[in-house]
C-alpha cells in the first residue's frame, strides 16, 4: 500500500480483537516512530509499550475518570497494544516531535493491516497530581512528560475514514 493509500484508508479504532501483535509487528510500528525526525535531531522522544492487560493502563483510566468523568468504553477501548510517547519537558520541540512519530506509527499500523487509535485524553491524568507515580511505573525518563498515547491492534469493526471540505479548510494564497 502505498502511504498516501494509508492515509486515506485509515481511520481512528474503537474496537479491536483479543489478537495480539507480533513481536514483528510491534517492531515495525515502533521502528516508525523512531524513524520520525526530531528537531535539531534531538531524538527527544522515548516510548512506552504497555500491554492491554497491564493494570497501570486501568489506573490512568481511573484517574482519568477523575477529571473528566467515566465513559462508556475505556480510552484504549481494550486494544492489546499500548505505546505512550513521553519527551523531554526542556525541550520545547517535544510536542510536535511526538506528533510527527504518532502519525509514522499510525501509518505503518495501517500499512500491517492493524487499527489505531490516538489518543490525548489522559493528559490531565498523566500530567497532574500522579505524574511523578505514572512516569515511575511506566519507565518513562526522568524529566520527561507524556506527549501523546497511541492504541494499537486487530480492528475487531469497519469504518469508513473522516471526511472533510477542502474548500473550507484551506486556503491558497
Amino acid at each position: 500500500m502505498s502511504v498516501y493509500e494509508a492515509i486515506k484508508k485509515r481511520f481512528s479504532t474503537r474496537g479491536y480483537t483479543d489478537e495480539k501483535l507480533t513481536e514483528a509487528e510491534l517492531s515495525q510500528v515502533i521502528d516508525a516512530g523512531l524513524a520520525a525526525p526530531t528537531a535539531a535531531n534531538r531524538q527527544e522522544l522515548h516510548f512506552t509499550v504497555i500491554a492491554g492487560d497491564n493494570q497501570v493502563l486501568q489506573e490512568i483510566e481511573d484517574e482519568k475518570n477523575k477529571t473528566r468523568g467515566p465513559a462508556a468504553k475505556n480510552f484504549y477501548f481494550d486494544a492489546p497494544t499500548v505505546i505512550i510517547i513521553s519527551g523531554d519537558e526542556s525541550f520545547s520541540w517535544s510536542d510536535l516531535d511526538a506528533g510527527i512519530a504518532t502519525q509514522n506509527i499510525v501509518l505503518a499500523a495501517e500499512d500491517l493491516g492493524l487499527g489505531s487509535l490516538i489518543i490525548g485524553c489522559i493528559k490531565d491524568a498523566m500530567l497532574g497530581e500522579k505524574k511523578a507515580y505514572f512516569n515511575e511505573k511506566l519507565g518513562i525518563p526522568e524529566g520527561y512528560g507524556y506527549k501523546i498515547a497511541i492504541a494499537l491492534g486487530h480492528t475487531a469493526l469497519a469504518k469508513e475514514p473522516h471526511t472533510y471540505d477542502a474548500a473550507k479548510q484551506v486556503t491558497c494564497l
